[in-house]
């Protein structure tokens, strides 16, 4: 018999990561395939316009590497997933994230972020059920700290327990969705996980989101749009953390159960872009305007703007301990220093469509 000291062997996992080819989906999938070699690793991605393939291009030709083009609301197509991979671990990106976007137009939202989440917990309850109902299977929901509403400058951080007050189209969209996922724990018995993170940031990080944007627009020469006064508050995880968080989560952490995760780094928008600005200009010595911070420019604030976000991560911690590795300090400086050596990656994406996007949020 095994002693309780002795650790029985890993047993290796096949893995569906949806929306695997965008920013926190794969950034998880570099980690898992560099920590879990011998996993199957099935990657699911529309590739919309936050989704590059360019993402995953280094594990393409790995044998235990699948990547398909598809959406998530595709039932026919989800089923046939799971009838051809002995997928037993899903891992749940794929989402339309942006605020901005979800005001402009709301019912994208709605479509892939509640519809597509409830087409992947069917399918994958129907998938489970036909194979007896194992006790390894799990379904791990990626959300956001966002479904909690705003703080006021002296509240404790967003907690587990934290009543849900959605303030946005997408907020609104994401806290539907995990009420999903936890009723099929709690109706099913269905393996499901939960993670409520805050603001990520790191490389391959879609240009439209507020770290790459300010990078990107310092390199360009052109305005830093801060919405309002800058003083909304967010708390930022770098986003190699929240991999390793979600790693334990699967592999440690208790089904129907949700984890907040956080990087315990409270930063308002203005010192965030200040900051940026210092390093821009400490690391990028041909800049078209310097310093930096002669482009921060001051833009009417978006509607229903939360004022600010902090993440209680005491629960994941204590039960599963883990903890943020990376100051803003450390993490800025990495992600400045990537979107520096690569310019290739980024370029390509400031299309006519991401161009007339841009002018209809900050013109």
């Amino acid at each position: 018999m095994t002693s309780a000291s002795e650790k029985l062997p890993r047993q290796p996992r096949c893995i569906l990561i949806t929306g695997g080819a965008g920013f926190i989906g794969s950034n998880f999938v570099h980690h898992w395939c560099n920590n879990y070699p011998e996993d199957r690793v099935v990657v699911l991605d529309a590739l919309t316009y936050a989704g590059n393939y360019k993402n995953l291009a280094p594990l393409a030709g790995h044998k235990n590497f699948r990547f398909v083009q598809g959406d998530i609301c595709n039932r026919p197509m989800v089923e046939a997933l799971f009838k051809e991979e002995p997928i037993d671990t899903v891992a749940h990106f794929a989402a339309e994230s942006h605020v901005d976007r979800s005001i402009l137009g709301p019912d994208a939202f709605v479509r892939t972020n509640v519809v597509g989440t409830f087409t992947l917990l069917d399918s994958f309850r129907h998938h489970w059920e036909h194979q007896g109902a194992l006790e390894n299977f799990r379904f791990l929901h990626v959300s956001t700290d966002e479904v909690y509403g705003s703080l006021g400058p002296d509240d404790a951080g967003f907690s587990e327990t934290t009543p849900y007050a959605p303030n946005s189209p997408y907020s609104a969209s994401k806290a539907g969705s995990d009420h999903l996922a936890r009723a099929y724990y709690h109706t099913y018995g269905m393996p499901t996980l939960i993670t409520n993170c805050s603001n990520n940031y790191g490389p391959y990080h879609f240009p439209e989101k507020l770290i790459p944007l300010m990078c990107i627009n310092i390199l360009l020469g052109k305005s830093l749009p801060v919405y309002g006064d800058g003083q909304n508050i967010r708390d930022w995880l770098y986003v190699e953390d929240h991999c390793r968080a979600l790693d334990v989560v699967i592999n440690q952490g208790q089904p129907g159960e949700t984890y907040n995760i956080g990087g315990n780094n409270e930063v308002k928008n203005i010192d965030l872009v200040n900051k940026l600005c210092e390093l821009m200009n400490e690391l990028a010595p041909e800049l078209p305007v310097r310093p930096a911070q002669e482009l921060i420019t001051f833009v009417k604030d978006r509607p229903g703007h939360d004022r600010r976000y902090a993440i209680d991560a005491s629960k994941i911690q204590t039960e599963l301990g883990w903890t943020p590795a990376e100051t803003v300090e450390g993490g800025l400086r990495r992600t400045i220093e990537w979107y520096l050596t690569h310019r290739d990656w980024w370029q390509p994406l400031l299309s006519e469509e991401y161009q007339a996007y841009y002018q209809k949020v900050y013109a």
